[in-house]
């Protein structure tokens, strides 16, 4: 059977989020590891979906998206940021974020090519350079406040970089850049004639003065800016695997030439169940009950862990929280992470599985804040034990 084998597949392995779900369901663990809400998703947006299927939305959509949902995409784009957007050239509708940072890596990279990226990063980035045959270059960013290394960037753009591939709010360590730090970004993308691809799917999660700033509206980036959004996350709603693309027709061109090798298109009843649901969102001013569950699940978590000696690092946006492992006596976060589902039956991610060097990771645990109050209240129960653990 060797001759069916690939070296891809020696590359890829299996990720860590697998790897901790598989061991939360054996260890029967709360599972704070994986990104996505286990409480159900707005009744409207449910509704809107069941309205579509009995309806006869059930055929392929136009490949590049239900020209009803990326009207309201472009609609949500003109109220919020104040940026006209053409729904017709200028959006494409993908089978979640993640496809869509694939296919953009497909379109704008090839063999010899380099991308930029702040690492630590959500692990698709470099599969998808890879998969397009190029160099994923990292520049590393570091806590407990995750400030912009400006220098490291400018050293890391070669005459082979082609993109910059920015995060904003950031997974995991919820960083979300200021204006400046963009503004610096954008500087350089256009002193070396960059792409720049965003990854903004927590766009809607910010807390406290954080404000979210999309690159794409900074002044001579509409032009150089591919922007990924998700209603997945805004909506709790992941398994539908409905994300976006917003960009001049220059770039979703080839974006699009793309896609419609990939998926083709996405599931119809829920591209028109989501274009309602934005459309309801902006009436009954959903966006900012949101922010405010979120925001007080935030808090709930936060609260635990530093009952438990996990002092989280401080946060903008996204809905992870992260802390120092360090004084738990483990060689890796790898190693904390198993042990922490397996005695103690609370599951999180380590890290280091954002690192291209994994075992140059800061000693760092993630747990998702995404969960009902019954499942923070249980990860609370659980997590208490480590106050009466034995000295490591």
């Amino acid at each position: 059977m060797k001759r069916f084998t690939h070296p891809k597949k020696e590359i890829f392995g299996q990720s860590v989020f697998s790897e901790m779900s598989q061991l939360a369901r054996k260890h029967d663990a709360v599972n704070l590891g994986q990104g996505f809400p286990d409480f159900p998703g707005p009744e409207f947006v449910k509704q809107a979906a069941i309205v579509a299927i009995e309806t006869d939305r059930n055929q392929y959509a136009i490949s590049h998206g239900d020209p009803t949902l990326r009207r309201e995409i472009a609609c949500s784009w003109n109220e919020f940021y104040q940026r006209s957007v053409e729904p017709d050239t200028d959006v494409t509708v993908t089978s979640g974020a993640t496809e869509a940072i694939f296919c953009a890596l497909q379109a704008f990279l090839g063999p010899g090519d380099e991308i930029v990226a702040f690492e630590p990063f959500y692990d698709s980035y470099p599969a998808a350079a890879v998969l397009a045959g190029a160099r994923f270059v990292p520049v590393r960013m570091h806590p407990p406040d995750w400030p912009l290394p400006l220098d490291a960037l400018t050293a890391a753009i070669t005459s082979r970089t082609r993109v910059i591939l920015l995060n904003t709010p950031h997974n995991p360590t919820g960083k979300v850049f200021t204006r400046e730090e963009l503004e610096a970004i954008a500087a350089l993308a256009q002193k070396h004639d960059l792409l720049v691809i965003t990854d903004e799917v927590y766009d809607q999660i910010t807390f406290g003065d954080a404000v979210h700033v999309p690159m794409a509206t900074l002044p001579g980036m509409w032009e150089r800016t591919l922007t990924i959004g998700s209603t997945g996350k805004t909506f709790s709603m992941t398994g539908w695997k409905i994300g976006y693309a917003i960009g001049p027709a220059e770039l979703n061109a080839p974006l699009r030439a793309v896609h419609q090798f990939v998926t083709f298109a996405s599931a119809t009843p829920f591209q028109v169940a989501m274009a309602g649901a934005m459309r309801t969102a902006r009436q009954i001013g959903y966006y900012h009950l949101l922010r405010s569950e979120y925001d007080a699940r935030r808090g709930t978590l936060a609260e635990i862990m530093s009952g438990a000696g996990l002092d989280p690092l401080p946060i903008g946006g996204g809905y992870f929280l992260t802390a120092n492992v360090e004084g738990f006596g483990f060689a890796t976060d790898v190693e904390f992470c198993r042990w922490l589902v397996q005695e103690i039956g609370v599951a999180a991610v380590p890290p280091s599985a954002f690192y291209l060097e994994p075992s140059t990771a800061p000693l760092l645990a993630r747990f998702c804040f995404a969960k009902s109050d019954s499942t923070l209240a249980e990860a609370g129960r659980r997590l208490s034990k480590l106050n009466h653990r034995p000295a490591m």
